[in-house]
Formats: structure tokens, sequence, C-alpha cells
């Protein structure tokens, strides 16, 4: 079983197009992300991103066997409480936010994180430097904290927080310090790798000795439509390193799916079980010098 938990919609693709590119990626399940950042689309546009939760949820309407959709929001709007639970009610399951022009700690934010707790919400977050330039200030992994006042909620931090990894790590290890194991704890993280090639497995290395990787999962960070090769080949990245680390068969099975089940909760009980259908093999490995492309958000 695989489940890519990062995959950016963009408005374009179909619903035919998705399934077929997870096909052809060997991915059993794709957590799809309300567009945000495409053309028509904005974060500082509210009613973009109702038309973004709108587009998403026709999309995984009828297949939840293999997607799960989140909401995008901007908590700062005055609406943003509203627009989640609106968007939940069209059978979307969660919710994606970019700290951008605000922090998670500001008060004006915490009404809608107010509403994904009480809704029980699975959320990932961008966290690290943000391909604006401009946002990344916004984005330490420490800032999330706040979360902590939302009991409910199961937050994922993307990117591994980079180039904040260590303190990403420190983040995650406070619940393992008071007890909680990785299925409760209130902080996991994504591979969608932020790292650049140079620092991807020290990172991956210190991130599975200090946290484990009931706290880490699998995300691709690729923009639908796009064919199923680009997320292999990002599949293809976190296996090489995997086999680098000797990592056993199951913290991989962790990592590639089970981690990202526990996150999606209540959303995940759609998902097939046991072993995986349609990625049975690894894709194969790329050379190093197609490995530069920089990841996004």
């Amino acid at each position: 079983m695989i489940i890519d938990a990062h995959l950016h919609c963009t408005g374009r693709e179909t619903v035919d197009d998705v399934l077929q590119t997870l096909d052809d990626a060997g991915i059993d399940h794709g957590v799809l992300l309300a567009p945000f950042l495409s053309e028509g689309y904005a974060l500082d546009d509210p009613a973009s991103l109702r038309r973004a939760n709108a587009h998403l949820a026709r999309i995984v309407a009828g297949h939840r066997d293999r997607l799960t959709g989140l909401a995008v929001v901007n908590p700062s709007d005055r609406s943003a409480a509203d627009d989640l639970r609106a968007a939940i009610d069209t059978g979307l399951s969660g919710c994606k936010m970019v700290p951008s022009g605000w922090y998670p700690y500001d008060e004006r934010v915490q009404p809608t994180f107010a509403v994904a707790a009480e809704l029980r919400l699975p959320l990932l977050f961008h966290s690290g430097i943000f391909i604006d330039g401009r946002s990344g200030r916004f984005c330490r992994p420490s800032f999330f904290e706040a979360l902590r006042d939302h009991p409910g909620v199961r937050v994922t931090l993307a990117h591994l927080s980079w180039p904040w990894t260590d303190e990403a790590i420190a983040v995650g290890l406070i619940d393992r310090i008071h007890g909680r194991s990785g299925a409760d704890a209130l902080f996991r993280f994504d591979l969608s790798f932020g790292p650049p090639p140079p620092y991807r497995l020290e990172v991956l290395r210190r991130a599975l000795e200090v946290l484990g990787p009931e706290s880490l999962q699998f995300g691709s960070d690729c923009f639908l439509p796009c064919p199923g090769t680009e997320i292999a080949q990002r599949r293809g990245w976190l296996g090489d390193l995997l086999d680098q680390l000797e990592v056993d068969v199951g913290a991989r099975a962790q990592i590639w799916s089970d981690t990202a089940a526990t996150w999606l909760g209540e959303a995940a009980s759609s998902i097939g079980r046991g072993a995986c259908t349609r990625a049975a093999s690894r894709p194969a490995r790329l050379s190093r010098c197609t490995r530069m492309r920089p990841l996004c958000c």
C-alpha cells in the first residue's frame, strides 16, 4: 500500500486524469489539495478558494477508496472558519493552510483552528522556506506549537520544515517525551522533500533515529495533471534513501502508508488495506542528475 499524502490540484485536472496518474505511478491512494497556486486561484482571494474547494469536492466524489480531498482556506480571512465547515459538508476531509502574512499563533487564525478541532480534521501546513521568497518567516515549525491549544486536530508539517529540520524534529519529540506514541502525537512530517539532494540523507537519518517512521509519511508534492512517471520519480528518490539507510520492511510500510492513514483518521476508513495492489514494485532508480528539481509547498 502506498499513499501519496501531498498532491496539488491546479483546477485543470479531471478525475480520469488523476486516477490514471495514480495507476501509472503505482500509488494506491492520493491526498489531493484544492488549487491555490495556479492561475485563477490565490490565498488572498477567498472566493477563488471556495471555487477551488468545490472543484476538488467534485473530483473526489465517488472515489473515496482512491482519493481524499483537503480544502484550502486562509485562516486570516474572516470567512475562513465558515468556509472550512462548508467545504467539509461537500465531502472534503481536512484542510491545507499556508502561513503567508499570518503566524500560526495569531489570535485571528484561532477560530479556524477551533473549527478544525471540533470536526477532528487532519491538517496539512506548509512549513519551512516558501516558494514565494517572502513567507518563510511565517513558517518556522515551533510556531505551530499553537495548535496544541486545539486538541482534536492531527497536524502534518510539510517538507520536514526545511531548512529548520532540527527544530521540526524537536517539536515532534515533545509528544514522545510526554509518553505519546506516534499514532497519538499531534505532529507528523511529510517527506515531500524541501531539503535539496545533498541534505536529504542526513535529514532523513536524524528524523528516523529521533522520531521513528510512525512520524513520517510520503508525499510527492507534484502538481496535477502530470504523468505518473513524475510521481514515480519522486517515490524513487525516497526509496533510494530508505535503501541507503537499510530501513526495514515494517518501517517502510509505516512511511509509505500507515502514518498517513493514521493522520487521515476516519477519512482513511475506505482506503483498501493489506497488500498493495497497484504498487507491487518500486520504480526504477533514476540517475542523480535528474534530482535537482526544486519542490514546492
